[in-house]
Protein backbone atom coordinates (compact mmCIF):
# COMPACT_ATOMS: atom_id res chain seq x y z
CA UNK A 1 0.00 0.00 0.00
CA UNK A 2 3.13 2.43 0.13
CA UNK A 3 2.26 2.92 -3.37
CA UNK A 4 -0.68 5.54 -2.40
CA UNK A 5 2.09 7.57 -1.12
CA UNK A 6 3.70 8.41 -4.62
CA UNK A 7 0.03 9.70 -5.67
CA UNK A 8 -0.69 13.64 -5.64
CA UNK A 9 -4.18 12.40 -5.63
CA UNK A 10 -5.48 12.14 -2.35
CA UNK A 11 -9.14 11.86 -3.15
CA UNK A 12 -11.82 11.06 -5.77
CA UNK A 13 -15.12 12.63 -7.11
CA UNK A 14 -17.97 10.79 -8.46
CA UNK A 15 -20.11 12.28 -11.11
CA UNK A 16 -23.10 9.59 -9.65
CA UNK A 17 -26.12 8.23 -11.26
CA UNK A 18 -28.16 11.34 -13.07
CA UNK A 19 -28.49 15.11 -12.50
CA UNK A 20 -32.39 14.71 -12.65
CA UNK A 21 -33.89 15.39 -9.39
CA UNK A 22 -37.16 13.29 -10.54
CA UNK A 23 -34.58 9.96 -11.11
CA UNK A 24 -32.70 10.94 -7.87
CA UNK A 25 -35.45 10.92 -5.59
CA UNK A 26 -36.80 7.54 -6.98
CA UNK A 27 -33.77 6.07 -6.47
CA UNK A 28 -32.91 7.28 -3.16
CA UNK A 29 -36.10 5.55 -2.06
CA UNK A 30 -35.81 2.49 -4.09
CA UNK A 31 -32.32 1.84 -2.94
CA UNK A 32 -33.09 2.43 0.63
CA UNK A 33 -36.25 0.61 0.84
CA UNK A 34 -34.13 -2.25 -1.16
CA UNK A 35 -31.02 -2.11 1.10
CA UNK A 36 -32.98 -2.31 4.11
CA UNK A 37 -35.20 -5.22 3.11
CA UNK A 38 -32.14 -7.08 1.95
CA UNK A 39 -30.22 -6.46 5.21
CA UNK A 40 -33.24 -8.22 7.08
CA UNK A 41 -34.19 -10.41 5.02
CA UNK A 42 -30.63 -11.86 5.06
CA UNK A 43 -29.49 -11.59 8.61
CA UNK A 44 -32.96 -13.38 9.11
CA UNK A 45 -32.16 -16.23 7.13
CA UNK A 46 -28.50 -16.45 8.93
CA UNK A 47 -30.38 -16.26 12.22
CA UNK A 48 -32.79 -18.84 11.08
CA UNK A 49 -30.44 -21.60 9.94
CA UNK A 50 -28.04 -20.93 12.97
CA UNK A 51 -31.36 -21.53 15.51
CA UNK A 52 -32.82 -24.10 13.65
CA UNK A 53 -31.32 -28.09 14.24
CA UNK A 54 -33.47 -29.05 11.24
CA UNK A 55 -31.51 -26.36 8.99
CA UNK A 56 -27.95 -27.85 10.45
CA UNK A 57 -27.03 -29.24 6.69
CA UNK A 58 -25.19 -28.77 3.89
CA UNK A 59 -26.91 -27.23 1.75
CA UNK A 60 -28.36 -24.54 4.91
CA UNK A 61 -24.61 -23.74 5.65
CA UNK A 62 -23.75 -23.16 2.36
CA UNK A 63 -26.72 -20.83 1.74
CA UNK A 64 -25.77 -18.92 5.52
CA UNK A 65 -22.53 -18.24 4.17
CA UNK A 66 -24.30 -17.02 0.49
CA UNK A 67 -26.11 -14.37 2.78
CA UNK A 68 -23.18 -13.48 4.67
CA UNK A 69 -21.78 -11.90 1.29
CA UNK A 70 -25.16 -10.82 0.31
CA UNK A 71 -24.84 -8.64 3.61
CA UNK A 72 -21.11 -7.90 2.35
CA UNK A 73 -21.18 -6.84 -0.98
CA UNK A 74 -24.76 -4.82 -0.33
CA UNK A 75 -22.92 -2.99 3.10
CA UNK A 76 -20.13 -2.17 0.90
CA UNK A 77 -21.64 -0.27 -2.14
CA UNK A 78 -25.21 1.00 -1.15
CA UNK A 79 -24.82 2.98 2.10
CA UNK A 80 -22.08 5.35 0.57
CA UNK A 81 -24.39 5.63 -2.75
CA UNK A 82 -27.56 6.48 -0.93
CA UNK A 83 -25.36 9.10 1.36
CA UNK A 84 -24.03 10.71 -2.09
CA UNK A 85 -27.39 10.51 -4.55
CA UNK A 86 -28.44 14.28 -3.08
CA UNK A 87 -25.03 15.75 -2.53
CA UNK A 88 -23.46 18.08 -4.85
CA UNK A 89 -20.23 17.41 -4.24
CA UNK A 90 -19.85 13.38 -4.06
CA UNK A 91 -15.80 12.54 -2.47
CA UNK A 92 -13.89 9.29 -1.58
CA UNK A 93 -10.59 9.12 -0.18
CA UNK A 94 -7.50 7.77 -2.29
CA UNK A 95 -7.98 4.95 0.71
CA UNK A 96 -11.40 4.65 0.71
CA UNK A 97 -11.72 3.96 -2.68
CA UNK A 98 -8.95 1.10 -3.09
CA UNK A 99 -10.40 0.04 0.21
CA UNK A 100 -13.69 -0.39 -1.69
CA UNK A 101 -12.53 -2.21 -4.33
CA UNK A 102 -10.29 -4.64 -2.88
CA UNK A 103 -14.07 -5.72 -0.58
CA UNK A 104 -16.16 -5.83 -3.61
CA UNK A 105 -14.12 -8.38 -5.20
CA UNK A 106 -13.00 -10.46 -2.43
CA UNK A 107 -16.63 -10.60 -1.87
CA UNK A 108 -17.10 -11.33 -5.37
CA UNK A 109 -15.05 -14.11 -5.38
CA UNK A 110 -15.92 -16.00 -2.35
CA UNK A 111 -19.86 -15.72 -3.83
CA UNK A 112 -19.10 -17.27 -7.28
CA UNK A 113 -16.93 -20.10 -5.33
CA UNK A 114 -19.41 -20.35 -2.97
CA UNK A 115 -22.18 -20.62 -6.03
CA UNK A 116 -20.43 -23.55 -7.29
CA UNK A 117 -19.98 -25.31 -4.40
CA UNK A 118 -23.78 -25.31 -4.05
CA UNK A 119 -24.36 -26.61 -7.46
CA UNK A 120 -21.48 -29.15 -6.76
CA UNK A 121 -23.96 -29.59 -3.63
CA UNK A 122 -26.94 -30.10 -5.39
CA UNK A 123 -25.22 -32.12 -7.62
CA UNK A 124 -23.94 -34.90 -5.23
CA UNK A 125 -27.45 -34.52 -3.98
CA UNK A 126 -29.44 -35.51 -7.05
CA UNK A 127 -26.93 -37.83 -9.12
CA UNK A 128 -25.31 -39.42 -5.90
CA UNK A 129 -28.00 -38.95 -3.24
CA UNK A 130 -26.85 -42.63 -1.38
CA UNK A 131 -23.65 -41.13 -0.69
CA UNK A 132 -24.76 -36.80 0.16
CA UNK A 133 -23.48 -37.41 3.34
CA UNK A 134 -20.31 -39.02 3.27
CA UNK A 135 -19.32 -36.90 0.33
CA UNK A 136 -20.52 -33.33 1.41
CA UNK A 137 -19.84 -33.79 5.41
CA UNK A 138 -18.77 -31.31 8.18
CA UNK A 139 -15.26 -31.11 6.91
CA UNK A 140 -15.87 -30.62 3.38
CA UNK A 141 -18.03 -27.39 3.90
CA UNK A 142 -15.62 -26.13 5.85
CA UNK A 143 -12.70 -26.84 3.60
CA UNK A 144 -15.14 -25.49 0.62
CA UNK A 145 -15.79 -22.20 2.45
CA UNK A 146 -11.90 -21.98 3.30
CA UNK A 147 -11.37 -21.77 -0.84
CA UNK A 148 -14.10 -19.39 -1.09
CA UNK A 149 -12.08 -17.22 1.17
CA UNK A 150 -8.78 -17.77 0.03
CA UNK A 151 -9.47 -17.75 -4.14
CA UNK A 152 -11.56 -14.78 -3.31
CA UNK A 153 -8.72 -12.69 -1.43
CA UNK A 154 -6.17 -14.14 -4.29
CA UNK A 155 -8.56 -12.99 -6.75
CA UNK A 156 -8.65 -9.18 -5.18
CA UNK A 157 -5.19 -9.07 -4.09
CA UNK A 158 -3.69 -9.79 -7.62
CA UNK A 159 -5.10 -6.99 -9.07
CA UNK A 160 -5.15 -4.65 -6.36
CA UNK A 161 -1.08 -5.10 -5.89
CA UNK A 162 -0.59 -3.54 -9.23
CA UNK A 163 -3.31 -0.83 -9.47
CA UNK A 164 -1.86 0.70 -5.67
CA UNK A 165 1.26 1.14 -7.08
CA UNK A 166 -0.08 3.46 -10.27
CA UNK A 167 0.81 7.03 -10.54
CA UNK A 168 -2.44 9.60 -10.31
CA UNK A 169 -1.15 13.09 -11.00
CA UNK A 170 -4.52 14.88 -11.73
CA UNK A 171 -7.52 13.36 -13.20
CA UNK A 172 -9.81 12.37 -9.96
CA UNK A 173 -13.50 12.52 -11.72
CA UNK A 174 -14.59 9.12 -11.63
CA UNK A 175 -18.02 9.03 -13.69
CA UNK A 176 -19.53 6.40 -11.42
CA UNK A 177 -20.85 5.92 -7.73
CA UNK A 178 -18.90 3.56 -6.21
CA UNK A 179 -14.76 2.79 -7.52
CA UNK A 180 -14.30 -0.28 -9.62
CA UNK A 181 -10.85 -1.27 -11.69
CA UNK A 182 -11.56 -0.41 -15.10
CA UNK A 183 -12.49 3.45 -14.46
CA UNK A 184 -10.15 3.64 -11.29
CA UNK A 185 -7.07 2.64 -13.25
CA UNK A 186 -8.00 5.10 -16.55
CA UNK A 187 -6.92 8.13 -14.16
CA UNK A 188 -3.85 6.79 -14.25
CA UNK A 189 -0.80 9.03 -15.86
CA UNK A 190 0.51 6.40 -17.78
CA UNK A 191 -0.17 3.50 -20.05
CA UNK A 192 -2.95 1.08 -19.12
CA UNK A 193 -3.61 -1.02 -21.61
CA UNK A 194 -1.66 -4.46 -20.51
CA UNK A 195 -3.09 -3.31 -16.70
CA UNK A 196 -6.76 -3.46 -18.24
CA UNK A 197 -6.06 -6.51 -20.32
CA UNK A 198 -5.39 -8.09 -17.27
CA UNK A 199 -8.31 -6.93 -15.04
CA UNK A 200 -10.62 -8.01 -17.92
CA UNK A 201 -9.00 -11.13 -17.98
CA UNK A 202 -9.17 -11.96 -14.08
CA UNK A 203 -12.91 -10.47 -13.10
CA UNK A 204 -14.18 -11.09 -16.36
CA UNK A 205 -13.32 -14.49 -17.83
CA UNK A 206 -13.49 -15.58 -14.34
CA UNK A 207 -17.25 -14.63 -14.00
CA UNK A 208 -17.69 -16.53 -17.35
CA UNK A 209 -15.88 -19.11 -16.35
CA UNK A 210 -17.14 -19.91 -13.13
CA UNK A 211 -20.69 -19.33 -15.33
CA UNK A 212 -20.00 -21.97 -17.54
CA UNK A 213 -18.59 -24.47 -14.53
CA UNK A 214 -22.53 -23.72 -13.46
CA UNK A 215 -24.07 -24.70 -16.52
CA UNK A 216 -22.26 -27.86 -16.92
CA UNK A 217 -23.21 -29.28 -13.98
CA UNK A 218 -26.92 -28.12 -14.40
CA UNK A 219 -26.70 -30.06 -17.63
CA UNK A 220 -25.43 -32.98 -15.27
CA UNK A 221 -28.04 -32.73 -13.10
CA UNK A 222 -30.73 -31.76 -15.37
CA UNK A 223 -29.75 -35.53 -17.40
CA UNK A 224 -29.62 -37.29 -14.01
CA UNK A 225 -32.95 -36.12 -13.03
CA UNK A 226 -34.21 -36.73 -16.86
CA UNK A 227 -33.17 -40.43 -16.27
CA UNK A 228 -34.14 -41.19 -12.69
CA UNK A 229 -37.95 -39.45 -12.20
CA UNK A 230 -38.88 -39.63 -9.03
CA UNK A 231 -40.26 -38.00 -6.09
CA UNK A 232 -36.69 -36.81 -4.32
CA UNK A 233 -35.51 -35.83 -7.65
CA UNK A 234 -38.10 -33.60 -7.95
CA UNK A 235 -37.69 -31.94 -4.71
CA UNK A 236 -33.77 -31.43 -5.34
CA UNK A 237 -34.94 -30.26 -9.15
CA UNK A 238 -36.81 -27.34 -7.21
CA UNK A 239 -34.07 -26.14 -4.82
CA UNK A 240 -31.54 -26.57 -8.06
CA UNK A 241 -34.42 -24.38 -9.95
CA UNK A 242 -33.82 -21.78 -7.18
CA UNK A 243 -30.24 -22.01 -7.43
CA UNK A 244 -30.27 -21.23 -11.16
CA UNK A 245 -32.05 -18.14 -10.53
CA UNK A 246 -30.00 -16.56 -8.22
CA UNK A 247 -26.99 -17.88 -10.19
CA UNK A 248 -28.19 -16.39 -13.37
CA UNK A 249 -29.15 -12.63 -11.19
CA UNK A 250 -25.23 -12.50 -10.14
CA UNK A 251 -23.29 -13.61 -12.73
CA UNK A 252 -25.32 -11.67 -15.45
CA UNK A 253 -24.32 -7.88 -14.69
CA UNK A 254 -20.72 -9.60 -13.58
CA UNK A 255 -20.20 -10.71 -17.18
CA UNK A 256 -22.27 -7.85 -19.00
CA UNK A 257 -19.79 -5.45 -16.77
CA UNK A 258 -16.76 -6.54 -17.32
CA UNK A 259 -16.70 -8.67 -20.40
CA UNK A 260 -19.36 -6.64 -23.02
CA UNK A 261 -17.24 -4.60 -25.10
CA UNK A 262 -19.84 -2.33 -26.05
CA UNK A 263 -21.04 -1.35 -22.75
CA UNK A 264 -22.23 2.27 -22.06
CA UNK A 265 -21.48 4.04 -18.77
CA UNK A 266 -25.39 4.60 -18.07
CA UNK A 267 -26.15 1.04 -18.40
CA UNK A 268 -23.58 -0.51 -16.40
CA UNK A 269 -23.96 2.16 -13.38
CA UNK A 270 -27.79 0.77 -13.11
CA UNK A 271 -26.50 -3.11 -13.76
CA UNK A 272 -24.03 -2.63 -10.70
CA UNK A 273 -27.46 -0.83 -8.56
CA UNK A 274 -29.67 -3.52 -9.57
CA UNK A 275 -26.14 -6.15 -8.57
CA UNK A 276 -25.56 -4.29 -5.29
CA UNK A 277 -29.06 -3.21 -4.03
CA UNK A 278 -31.74 -5.30 -5.56
CA UNK A 279 -29.79 -8.58 -6.18
CA UNK A 280 -29.06 -9.62 -2.27
CA UNK A 281 -32.75 -8.73 -1.65
CA UNK A 282 -33.91 -10.94 -4.46
CA UNK A 283 -31.54 -13.74 -3.19
CA UNK A 284 -33.17 -13.86 -0.11
CA UNK A 285 -36.68 -13.87 -1.07
CA UNK A 286 -35.90 -16.64 -3.54
CA UNK A 287 -34.54 -18.88 -1.23
CA UNK A 288 -37.23 -18.21 1.48
CA UNK A 289 -40.26 -18.28 -0.63
CA UNK A 290 -39.41 -21.59 -2.68
CA UNK A 291 -38.30 -23.69 0.04
CA UNK A 292 -40.94 -24.69 2.59
CA UNK A 293 -37.84 -26.09 5.29
CA UNK A 294 -36.77 -22.55 5.55
CA UNK A 295 -40.37 -20.50 5.20
CA UNK A 296 -41.66 -23.06 8.27
CA UNK A 297 -38.31 -22.33 10.53
CA UNK A 298 -38.62 -18.43 9.86
CA UNK A 299 -41.98 -18.42 10.93
CA UNK A 300 -40.49 -20.33 14.36
CA UNK A 301 -38.12 -17.82 14.41
CA UNK A 302 -40.32 -14.92 14.13
CA UNK A 303 -43.31 -16.43 16.56
CA UNK A 304 -40.29 -16.83 19.45
CA UNK A 305 -38.97 -12.94 18.61
CA UNK A 306 -42.75 -11.95 19.06
CA UNK A 307 -43.39 -13.82 22.31
CA UNK A 308 -39.56 -12.60 23.62
CA UNK A 309 -40.69 -9.16 23.03
CA UNK A 310 -44.13 -9.39 24.69
CA UNK A 311 -42.57 -11.27 27.80
CA UNK A 312 -39.72 -8.69 28.30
Amino acid sequence: MDGMNHSVVSEFVFLGLTNSWKIQLFLFVFSSFFYVASMMGNSLILLTVTTDPHLHSPMYFLLANLSITDLGVSSVISPKMIYDIFRKRKVISFRGCVAQIFFIHVIGGVEMVLLIAMAFDRYVAICKPLHYLTIMNQKMCILLLIAAWIIGLIHSMIQLVFVVELPFCGPNVIDSFYCDFPRFIKLACTDTYRLESMVTANSGFISLGSFSILIVSYIFILITVWKHSSGSSSKALSTLSTHVMVVSLFFGPCIFVYIWPYSTSHLDKFLVVFDAVLTPFLNSIIYTFRNKEMKVAMRKVCSQFIIYRRIS
